[in-house]
């Protein structure tokens, strides 16, 4: 099952990636922006609870599904381009065992711990 679902989360970067080509932009911008979500970790500087919100937020999928279609309505590609680079870089953060994090621990995500080591209480 963790092969299917690594499959799928790459499937669905391949598939940021392919949709990005479409919003006029140049193909780099989307491997040079990809990275760009992870500024949301600086929410961390204002505790935990609010720095996994401020990281969940710029990394959930469907905040990127929502900037995209947004961007289609209006025919905005600067939110066009934010949404895929949210999606994909979220499928690939999946990919590689990196989820949605808890307010407990930043290595606390709903795929798991980080690394599967789990803090001693």
């Amino acid at each position: 099952m963790n092969t299917l679902l690594k499959i799928e989360e790459a499937a669905q970067l391949a598939l940021a990636f392919v949709l990005f080509l479409f919003t006029g932009d140049t193909w780099w911008y989307f491997f040079a922006w990809l990275m760009a979500p992870d500024i949301s970790i600086l929410g961390y500087l204002l505790g935990r609870k609010w720095g996994a919100w401020i990281y969940n937020f710029a990394h959930h999928k469907a905040v990127g599904i929502v900037l995209f279609v947004l961007g289609l309505y209006f025919n905005y590609d600067f939110l066009l381009a934010t949404g895929l680079i949210i999606v994909g870089h979220s499928a690939m953060d999946r990919l590689f065992g990196y989820g949605l994090k808890y307010s407990d621990s930043f290595g606390h995500t709903h795929l798991d711990w980080i690394g599967k080591h789990k803090p001693q209480s």
